[in-house]
């Protein structure tokens, strides 16, 4: 129980770095790619380069820590951070956008070992313990939702002579080196021989349970939604002549929403059930739509992207509850991997599209688009309730 307990604290401290990271990423990257790109449309394509990082390097990172053990992969995560870091502050010093997405490409590896951390949080934790462990590993995120956004705030503009947006990619090569010493501390031990060797079933007869349909549909979807408005966001407030500080409040209360529930979605679940805390979930994403396109001040901004990071919430934690359910110890690696690769193959044809639809159709589109996808994870959840509760009648 100590161990466990004393895992979850190091991997939610890790996840503040990994959160202190991505928002600052999402505040500056989409503008720093609008200010050095030569087709303004082509903005968000920095961003999609993260996303395909992480999508790419999802597979990887799940069997190279199953191989060499959780602590020693994160590390390997980590050090991918700093040269990520390196690499986007040596694109804005040269003006260079196609550097910028190599380097943002890199960041995303560090991502894809860090998405992990909730994972290995369960893994080490008793069963009736596992969806706390999920919950409050990603509490840790909280801490970026507090510090990322005051960190692009403070960094950028720290550099004069079109470099406004240096030091805010220098300064996340520090974060992924406070990531490397927490690391230190971590407490799981690695895979045995045996484990390593036993494979289980087919990933594909995995892959066709209701479960794990359920559960991949709600992390694809929570995401992909998720991302599909949050890179959008600080563009469409400065379309909207907003300032970047307000763009940094309103991305700071949307990390906010994302993880301060962390902290009872597990005791939630647990009292209610996982599959009513994702229902409730794709709910509050619709307030969102709903607060989003009833206008364009802070206050509409605001509260979407409040309402849109509590949804999140509940949703993505409950697919990850629910994702323990399908696999048995032989089988995490190549069913977390499968899970996870699908959630940053729709975050990257979300970040793709969010540039275009809000180019082309505006922010209005970005609302709209998003819902039938949200329609599709309730009706999901819904049927797996139906399934459950008629074999529970025939028991």
């Amino acid at each position: 129980m100590q161990s466990q307990s004393r895992n979850v604290l190091v991997l939610a401290c890790c996840q503040s770095t990994l959160q202190v990271t991505g928002v600052t990423l999402v505040a500056v990257t989409g503008l720093a790619g609008y200010a050095i790109a030569a087709d303004k449309s082509l903005s968000t394509v920095p961003l999609t380069s993260y996303v395909i990082g992480s999508a790419i390097s999802t597979v990887p990172a799940s069997l190279l820590m199953n191989a060499i053990g959780r602590r020693a992969g994160f590390q390997v995560g980590a050090a991918f951070g700093v040269a990520g870091g390196a690499i986007c502050a040596l694109a804005i010093y040269l003006a260079s956008f196609w550097l910028l997405c190599a380097g943002m490409m890199v960041m995303g590896f560090f991502t894809a070992f860090g998405k992990y951390y909730r994972f290995a949080a369960a893994d080490a934790a008793e069963v009736s313990f596992r969806a706390k462990a999920i919950s409050l590993t990603l509490a840790g995120g909280l801490i970026g939702g507090f510090f990322g956004p005051e960190m692009a705030k403070l960094t950028t503009g720290a550099f004069e002579g079109g470099l406004t947006y240096l030091a805010p990619y220098l300064s996340l090569m520090g974060v992924a080196l406070v990531a490397m010493v927490l690391l230190t501390q971590l407490d799981i031990p690695k895979p045995t021989a045996h484990e390593r060797k036993e494979s289980g079933r087919p990933l594909a007869q995995i892959m066709t349970q209701p479960v794990f349909i359920v559960a991949a549909l709600a992390g694809m979807l929570s995401y992909g939604i998720m991302n599909l408005m949050m890179t959008s966001t600080p563009l469409a407030m400065l379309a909207h002549e907003h300032h970047f500080n307000d763009a940094a409040f309103v991305l700071q209360w949307h990390m906010i929403g994302m993880y301060a529930p962390s902290f009872f979605t597990g005791s939630l679940i647990a009292r209610f059930g996982v599959l009513n805390v994702i229902l409730t979930g794709c709910m509050l994403m619709l307030v969102c739509i709903v607060a989003a396109l009833t206008g364009t001040e802070l206050l509409n901004f605001w509260l979407a992207m409040s309402m849109l990071g509590v949804g999140w919430n509940f949703m993505f934690v409950g697919a990850s509850a629910l994702l323990t359910e399908v696999h048995a110890p032989a089988e995490r690696a190549k069913t977390q991997a499968a899970n996870d690769f699908l959630i940053f193959l729709t975050m990257a044809i979300s970040s793709a599209s969010s540039g275009l639809l809000l180019n082309k159709s505006g922010w209005h589109a970005v609302n709209y688009g998003s819902v039938p996808f949200l329609l599709l994870a309730a009706v999901a959840t819904m049927w797996l309730m139906w399934q459950r509760r008629a074999a529970r009648a025939a028991t």
